[in-house]
């Protein structure tokens, strides 16, 4: 339970500081090409894990480092970080803040899918309830109004971000009971060069050295961080249960984006945040083992 607890804020606290990426990332668009974007974010949790590695050392508890035997889950996670965060600075170059906040809640769907489909991963009949109100109410707000209703480029390059992540996030979660610092090192230092060639190759203009560090602390804290506490959460709760968790990041993100851009709150969303609070406490129902579709006769249920 405690372990559980744990594992709980691990997942919500990583949903809060990746919400912050979309709102800034979209402020440093303005002066960093998408490609040169996802770069620097990437490097920037690399970098700044390693520097906390190191600051670190001899006053935390040694994990188990990466082996040969992870190899594979290893270059698909680099690979898939690579692809992912390009696809997501484009659809944000292209689309609003706050509906690009949103849409990342089909991620969560991406995620459970593949967890079930590929990777066997077990889900209860609550989680897949609270999936549902998460669904609903990411549908809820996309289609909000007739200029949601259009499937843009952008919105077309996020949904191709989530899919890529829902696979990573399988690909890390059989990777989770090894060392989180070492994989959110190595998620940053290989992806982010994967994506700088790519941005070489394209022929990209290098942004100037004050926006680069921007976004390198951006990173650091909104991937690099983020990505350390979500390792730890599935280490405990499993791919599914950590991303419905998640699922709370595009609700922040999208009242950041309000803030930053003065974007207008649209008419569902009050309706949409409570049936997202629905799913979410369905889904600590579901780590905490508390089934209320399941009835105990004689025997207790599993």
């Amino acid at each position: 339970m405690k372990n559980k607890g744990y594992a709980i804020f691990c997942a919500f606290l990583a949903a809060v500081l990746y919400a912050v990426n979309i709102p800034a990332s979209k402020l440093l668009l303005a002066h960093v090409s998408p490609v040169f974007m996802a770069s620097f974010l990437y490097f920037g949790a690399g970098l700044g894990m390693a520097a906390v590695s190191l600051l670190s050392r001899g006053h935390t508890k040694k994990e188990p480092p990466l082996t040969r035997a992870e190899l594979p889950y290893t270059l698909g996670m680099i690979v898939l970080d690579i692809a992912a965060p390009i696809f997501l600075m484009l659809g944000l170059q292209n689309a609003a803040s706050a509906n690009v906040s949103l849409l990342n809640n089909f991620e969560i769907v991406a995620t459970s899918l593949i967890a079930l489909l590929v990777f066997r991963e077990k889900i209860s009949g609550v989680l897949w309830t609270a999936l549902g109100f998460i669904t609903a109410a990411s549908v809820l707000l996309s289609f909000s109004g007739t200029e949601s209703l259009q499937f843009s480029a952008g919105s077309l390059f996020v949904l191709a971000a989530c899919l890529c992540w829902g696979l990573e996030n399988n690909c890390t979660r059989a990777l989770s009971s090894k060392s989180a610092v070492q994989i959110v090192i190595l998620k940053g230092i290989f992806s982010g060069l994967g994506s700088l060639i790519v941005a070489f190759l394209a022929g990209d203009a290098f942004p100037g050295v004050s926006h680069l560090l921007l976004a390198l602390l951006l990173g650091f804290v909104s991937y690099g961080l983020s990505i350390f506490f979500y390792v730890r959460a599935q280490k405990y709760i499993g791919a599914a249960s950590t991303s419905a968790y998640y699922s709370v990041s595009p609700f922040i993100g999208a009242l950041l984006s309000f803030v930053f851009f003065d974007e207008a709150l649209s008419k569902t969303y009050p309706i949409a945040l409570v049936v997202m609070l629905i799913g979410a406490a369905f889904a600590v129902m579901d780590t905490l083992q508390i089934h209320p579709f399941h009835k105990k006769s004689g025997v207790e249920q599993s």
